[in-house]
């Protein structure tokens, strides 16, 4: 465990190098077309499936590979206590954020929008919003809030979409039906969200909280944010991927089998083109 006078400048040094990120514009990242994208599913603390992907993704030894992680926290490892440890994965995201400024994106997904927005989440009788802070503070002690808003900082300075020059967007989600009509991409553009942004039906809450859609819907998604293919997380997958319509991937890295795409940005691609680039964690 890092030590919390450590921890807070490392987390700090993230929150600024997100929000400095070449390409960037308010919360949306544009790739450079001789990148390589490297995307995993929900990781939702699984800490074995993250070393794994780090050795897939060999940052030091390929400079122009991107590495796009999603939905951090939030998962079935925990402390003595039953609390949550998920946030470690959020120190290990700032201190790789901080060793590979331009090449590491985090996307946010669903149960981050909810611990920063302070909306309840949970399973059955579960509040993992309570069990997250819980963790913190098992972990952190007198330092925990300081620690907890700086996570917060961290949540909210992340980007929610990758584009890249090949015409690939990716995601957590995408709206739901009643919400795309309303789905403006231009506020993804602004550096701060206001409250309605952040409710439900707003741009970046039905971002992040819609389910399976079908062919036309992620059709007209697609149209809305000018791209051809869609990658997203956000529903579990026992295969640890899916196709479920013709411009779309699912991928899924919180259990086993855990998923990743390996894609090049400088050339035309097909859905089955991504297919075969898919890999496997375990």
């Amino acid at each position: 465990m890092p030590q919390p006078e450590r921890l807070l400048p490392l987390i700090r040094r993230a929150v600024a190098a997100f929000r400095a990120t070449p390409g960037r514009r308010g919360h949306v990242v544009n790739v450079p077309a001789d990148a390589e994208v490297c995307v995993a599913g929900d990781m939702h603390g699984n800490v074995e499936n993250f070393a794994q992907l780090l050795r897939v993704a060999d940052l030091p030894r390929h400079q122009r590979r991107h590495l796009v992680l999603q939905e951090m926290i939030h998962g079935p490892f925990q402390y003595p206590d039953g609390s949550d440890k998920s946030h470690q994965m959020l120190d290990l995201l700032a201190a790789l954020k901080c060793q590979f400024p331009e090449r590491v994106h985090f996307l946010p997904g669903n149960h981050e929008l909810a611990q920063w927005s302070e909306r309840r989440i949970g399973k059955g009788d579960a509040n993992q919003n309570e069990d997250f802070r819980r963790g913190v503070a098992f972990a952190y002690g007198d330092h925990a809030n300081a620690i907890y808003a700086a996570y917060m900082e961290l949540i909210a300075g992340a980007p929610l979409m990758i584009r890249t020059p090949n015409r690939v967007v990716v995601s957590h989600s995408l709206p739901a039906r009643q919400y795309l009509e309303t789905f403006d991409p231009a506020i993804l553009e602004r550096d701060e969200f206001r409250p309605d942004d952040l409710s439900l039906g707003g741009t970046v809450h039905s971002l992040v909280w819609g389910k399976l859609a079908s062919e036309e819907h992620v059709a007209a998604f697609l149209v809305k944010v000018d791209a051809d293919w869609l990658i997203t997380g956000h529903i579990p997958q026992e295969t640890g991927f899916a196709t479920p319509n013709s411009r779309q991937l699912i991928l899924d890295a919180q259990g086993s089998p855990a998923c990743y795409c390996l894609f090049p940005c400088d050339r035309p691609l097909s859905q089955s083109d991504l297919i075969g680039m898919i890999g496997t964690l375990n």
